[in-house]
Formats: C-alpha cells, structure tokens, sequence
C-alpha cells in the first residue's frame, strides 16, 4: 500500500511524537509498503492561529501524489487529524490539550473572554467532525483513549507503540537517577531536583532539552544541586542506552501524560520507575512495587522512593525484569497488524 503519515511539526522540537512518526513509516517500509511522512510546521498561538493552522490541514489533497492514489492515511496528533481522505486512520497521541484538560491551569491557552471561550469551543467542535471521519481510531494509551470519549463520545481502541530504538541492555547500576523527558514544565523535572535538595545522598542525570531547560538549571544552582544534577542535553543513541543502563531508577512523572515512552525505555534495560499518581499515561505499565513505584506529586515523596529504590537493589531488580517482560510484548509487528488489519 501507498501509506502517508501524517504528523504537525513544530520546527526545531523534537520529541516523543516525532520519534514515534519516523519509526512507524521506517516499519512499514520494513514490511513492503510504500510509506513517506507528510508534516506541516504547527504554530498555535496566539489567540486565533490554532484554528487558522487546523484549517491548512483541511486544505491537503492527499487523494493522490504524483498522479498516483495514497491508499491510506495514517493522522497522529492535533492538528494532522482533520486532514481528509476516504481511508483516514487515526492512531492518536493527542487532542489540542490546552481546550480541554489544561484549560484554566498554568498549562492552558484560552482566557476568559467571551471569544476566548468561543475558539475553545470552535477546537472541541472541529474534533468531532474530524475524528468522526476515522476509518479506524487507535489511540496510544488507555489515559489517551478515556480523554477522547469523555471529551467527543468517540471510542478508540489502545494501541500502544514501541519506544524508540537503542541499544538496551542491563549493567549495574551506578546510584543516579536518570530522567530523560523533554525539558518542558509539563514534565516537571523541577520535582526531581527538589527532591535532590531534599536529600544531600541523591544524585540525577537529566538528559534532553527544551524551553525550561533554563529555569531548571537556575533551579539547580539556586538549591545548591548543580553538583549532584548534571544536565547532559540531547545525547547520543549510544549514551542514552548506557545511561538507562547505569541507572538505578527512572523518573518520568509528567502531569497527565499522553502515553510517553520513558517507562518503556527503562523497562528494555530492566530499570523501575517512579511516577506519580496523577501522571495518566505511564501508569499504564508502572505498577506501584510491581515495575516501579506510584507516589504522591510531591518532592519528599520523589525523593524517598528513589534512595529506596538505590538501597534496595533485590527489589529494584525484580521490578525491571517485571516491567522488561510488559515492554517485551509491545511491538511493531503487533502494532502495524491492527494498524493495517
């Protein structure tokens, strides 16, 4: 088949959405199809521009290419999704957030004007037109898939993917905590570093970048911490496995995650996780003291499950190997045949 994945892109970022994009049109090339990505640069602010961007989507003829038919189209995130074509398949990372469960936080967009509440609306509505128009509707977690029909009545099938690929392998651990999420407030790494500071024995490698890279630093130093939290930037596929490797733990506890492949990733290399109750996706496959533990938002939590978890390595072991043999069951070529089946 002549397959397009369709995913926005926002120039110069690149995270989870876009590893998990390229791997899937590398897979299905893999597997004979005539697979490309099709993107479109995503702005969504200020005010009005979500909507102006969605409607450049709208606008894609993807019928055909070079005056051959596109079989299928394969849409991802907000707003690739109201791209139209008579085969569209959703597989769904995530709606525009910031009209839903992030409206009213911190996080949020909309004001409280009466046009600011009308462009929520006018985002809420166009997804159910658009999602509406899915052949077939995957999305990537459970916590991914209740949004979605809480929100549209839409019901999507789980389907999670594969993280990307390293070279995972398990070695003994070394005593630091490893995060690898993209540096962006939502992930709240700003817990990990207090928890840092709430216990002098801990120490943290934060991998990644992002527009709170800065903030997180400045946290760092201001706590007395930049010692014990060493921040590695965008590291190489090799030093990202031996860092999972050499870990003792992994922190991944953003706020209400999407899916997020962090746990997975520590699972390939036998590594538990602390995640926290309110992080949505990851607790999929986290299990409190089964492959990692689930502990309250807060700093002193964070920090007393991760000297536990550095002191208790038994325990720690058997947690990995637990959450390798969930990982070890998700991939490709049972994702790609739902996908396509």
């Amino acid at each position: 088949m002549r397959i397009a994945v369709v995913r926005p892109q926002v120039p110069f970022a690149r995270g989870g959405a876009e590893i998990f994009t390229d791997e899937l049109v590398d897979e299905l090339r893999l597997r004979g199809h005539e697979a490309d990505l099709v993107s479109v640069p995503f702005k969504w602010y200020p005010g009005a521009r979500v909507l102006t961007q969605a409607f450049l989507w709208r606008l894609l003829d993807l019928e055909e290419a070079d005056g051959r038919t596109i079989d299928l189209v394969v849409a991802t995130k907000f707003p690739s999704y109201v791209v139209r074509h008579r085969e569209k398949r959703v597989w769904l990372v995530h709606q525009f957030r910031q009209a839903y469960e992030l409206d009213g936080t911190t996080l949020g967009q909309f004001g409280d004007s009466p046009e600011e509440r009308g462009l929520r609306r006018r985002v809420q509505e166009l997804d159910r037109i658009a999602l509406g128009e899915a052949t077939r509707l995957f999305a990537t977690s459970a916590n991914v898939a209740g949004r979605l029909e809480r929100s549209t009545g839409l019901v999507a099938e789980v389907l999670p993917h594969p993280p990307q690929q390293l070279r995972y392998r398990h070695e003994t651990s070394t005593g630091f905590v490893l995060s690898a999420s993209r540096l962006d407030r939502a992930k709240r790494i700003d817990l990990l570093l207090e928890a840092l500071a709430l216990d002098p024995t801990l120490e943290a490698v934060i991998t990644s970048d992002g527009p709170d890279r800065e903030r997180l630093e400045e946290l760092a130093r201001a706590r007395g911490i930049d010692g014990r939290a060493r921040f590695e930037g965008r590291v190489s596929a090799e030093r990202l496995a031996e860092l999972y490797a050499t870990c003792s733990s992994v922190f991944y506890a953003p706020v209400d995650e999407d899916f997020g492949m962090g746990p997975y990733e520590a699972f390939l290399s036998a590594k538990p996780v602390i995640t926290t109750s309110d992080a949505g996706g990851p607790l999929d496959v986290v299990h409190d003291r089964r492959t990692g533990l689930v502990v309250a938002p807060a700093a002193t939590a964070v920090a007393s499950a991760a000297a536990w978890l550095r002191e208790h390595e038994t325990d720690a072991e058997a947690f990995g190997a637990a959450g390798k043999a969930l990982a070890d069951e998700v991939t490709w070529d049972r994702a790609i045949g739902r996908l396509l089946g």
